[in-house]
């Protein structure tokens, strides 16, 4: 029952993606990132304002149902966060891909949590992890 959700949830993301498009404005960080083992592609968008908080973030891609999904999820959860919950966010949704190990506070991860799942499909780790690591890596470079 909580699968079929799951997928229905993941399903809508992917047809309905969110956050979908390039981002404009001036001073916007814009950062590929490919997926090594599958050749999926995203391009992630990103304004930072003076207070290190994401104030708006946007992806264009190609890829599998999993990864485009999870860009969608991904930029949801974390449009308005600081970058320092951007990143402890991160942390948390790589623990579930790769651990398995769920967040204490299930609301955290939002749709995200959807793709908990994926821990048993060690094959589509990382495109679930694409945007996720995209924006890791765009942070890093950006804004530390």
């Amino acid at each position: 029952m909580l699968e079929n959700l799951y997928k229905q949830i993941v399903m809508d993301h992917y047809k309905n993606p969110r956050n979908k498009g390039k981002l404009d404005a001036e001073g916007s960080i814009q950062f590929p990132y490919k997926n090594p083992t599958c050749g999926d592609v995203m391009v992630l968008y990103m304004t930072v304002d003076e207070n290190r908080n994401i104030k708006d973030v946007k992806f264009e891609g190609e890829g599998c149902s999993i990864s485009m999904a999870s860009c969608s999820m991904m930029t949801d959860l974390v449009k308005g966060k600081s970058i320092e919950e951007a990143e402890r966010l991160i942390g948390v949704f790589t623990d579930m891909i790769k651990n398995g190990e769920l967040p204490e506070d299930e609301d955290e991860l939002g749709d995200a949590l959807a793709l908990s799942g994926v821990h048993k499909l060690r094959a589509r780790h990382n495109c679930s992890l694409l945007g996720w690591n995209g924006l890791d890596r765009a942070i890093k470079q950006h804004t530390h």
